[in-house]
């Protein structure tokens, strides 16, 4: 039986223009875009009326954490109940991160994840982090890409003793990322300093968290994310640098784009909007809810965030979605090293962004949908098929209320952490209605996830580079000195 839904009488907005249109679905993807459209919908398709709205790519975010085992616990949001959040602020596509144990086979921890994924309510790809390095990483990368339908590798710089890649496994993976034509990302923090300044922080009688950021200052994010960018430039491999928070490591990236290198920045919505005077909080609880690595940055570094948007330095928004409880940051209450780094959003990613973005100026309705969709769906090659409301495309969609409001809070969000890190801001625009595979998922306050609804979403590598690298590689190598 045909399944169609007809979206009339709103405002088109892709990352390229915005136009009147009505947009008719059918069966899970957009039949047609345009004044034609109600012409062509069949019999009995249901209709929404988007009079005085805009309808927009549902948002993709390409930094979450659902179900994450870290630091001695497990993340309150399971892939269900994070997906469902997500759909319930407009975004119907998540990038979630396998992270295999030190000496765990890729392969095998993916399974782990897939397994996981299935309860997912909306579509749902993954990302893999390589945590070490030998032969049957090598060849399980291989069977990612070609088999399984990833084109990214995570490198974490940071967390030493856990998941902390060394500069030779850098190189190792980004040479063979390289080769099958996949991008590799980096959490760009210098794991041996902020082991270093943990422990001197703490020697300081500073255990509480605002010890964190003292940890972890920017010039830790700059020095990584430097390095990193400095290794791909060698190599010739696209570099992706997850949740840049500060002018340091945002510099970094406008540097080396300057030198025509191909480096792409990724930044938190909580990043752009909430500062450091977070963990100076009296309340251990409170301030402890704010503990994410890299830190929340003073606030000359949000402005510098969202001058990176304006000008193309820095390309998608995201959340880093790793939600633990009151009870489960407790676990640091006598030294911030153990607090377990995470935060929410990915329900609230969206309003954020244009509320102080589209609201303020910063952003036009084609920057913000570039930010939170189209730009993360072409850096990771689902585009056009996510990321764009045009003919083929899939009909997952934001149907977004520009004068609609709410306060954001704890008590209304659908995540099942117990602490919103935007807790009692009220944003202006926010989603009446979201699409997913054609069917109307949120409804103005109708939350209408279902378990498992969710699609794997495979994504093809990019074109054959490594030879054109090896050569550049071999221009460049010294040449040997005779001796005699």
């Amino acid at each position: 039986m045909t399944q169609a839904l007809l979206i009339r009488g709103g405002t088109v907005v892709n990352a390229d223009r915005e136009e009147r249109a009505d947009v008719l679905c059918v069966d899970g993807r957009i039949a047609a875009v345009g004044a034609d459209a109600a012409a062509q919908a069949p019999a009995g398709a249901q209709t929404l009326d988007a009079s005085g709205q805009y309808v927009m790519p549902g948002g993709i975010d390409p930094h979450t954490h659902m179900q994450l085992p870290f630091m001695g616990t497990v993340t309150a949001d399971d892939f269900f109940t994070g997906t469902a959040a997500a759909l319930a602020g407009g975004t119907t596509c998540i990038i979630d991160f396998v992270i295999p144990n030190p000496q765990q086979p890729l392969m095998e921890a993916y399974r782990t994840w897939r397994g996981w994924a299935e309860k997912a309510a909306s579509d749902y790809s993954f990302h893999v982090a390589v945590t070490w390095w030998d032969d049957s990483v090598h060849a399980d990368m291989g069977t990612l890409v070609k088999e399984e339908g990833i084109n990214s590798f995570k490198h974490f710089m940071a967390y030493k003793n856990a998941i902390m890649c060394d500069d030779e496994t850098l190189v190792n993976s980004f040479r063979r990322a390289l080769e099958l034509g996949a991008m590799p990302t980096v959490h760009a923090e210098n794991g041996e300093l902020v082991y270093l300044l943990q422990q001197e922080v703490v020697k300081m009688g500073i255990t509480g968290p605002e010890g964190h950021p003292l940890s972890r200052p920017p010039m830790v994010e700059g020095e990584a994310a430097n390095r990193a960018i400095a290794i791909a430039d060698v190599l010739g491999v696209p570099i992706y640098v997850v949740h840049v928070s500060c002018i340091e490591a945002a510099e970094a990236i406008a540097r080396a784009r300057a030198r025509g290198q191909r480096v792409y920045g990724e930044v938190l919505a909580g990043h752009l909007v909430i500062d450091d005077s977070v963990y100076r909080h009296p309340d251990f609880a409170t301030a402890a809810a704010y503990v994410m690595s890299p830190p929340f940055r003073p606030p000359q570094h949000q402005e510098a965030l969202w001058r990176g948007l304006q000008s193309g330095q820095l390309h998608t928004t995201a959340t880093d979605h790793c939600t633990f409880c009151a009870g489960q940051k407790g676990m640091g209450r006598e030294s911030f090293t153990k607090i377990p780094n995470g935060t929410g959003g990915v329900e609230e990613r969206l309003a954020v962004i244009w509320d102080a973005g589209v609201n303020t100026g910063r952003l036009t309705p084609s920057e913000f949908v570039a930010i939170t969709s189209a730009n993360t769906a072409k850096l990771f090659n689902i585009y056009p098929r996510k990321g764009c409301v045009t003919p083929g495309a899939d009909a997952d969609l934001v149907v977004w209320d520009p004068q609609g409001s709410k306060t954001l809070s704890a008590k209304t969000h659908h995540s099942k952490v117990d602490f919103n890190i935007f807790e009692g801001r009220t944003v202006r625009g926010v989603p009446s209605h979201t699409i997913s595979q054609g069917r109307v998922v949120y409804a103005k306050g109708d939350l209408r996830a279902e378990q498992g609804a969710g699609r794997y979403v495979k994504r093809p590598p990019f074109g054959p580079q490594l030879e054109a690298a090896d050569k550049r590689l071999k221009a460049t190598a010294p040449t040997a000195v005779p001796r005699g």
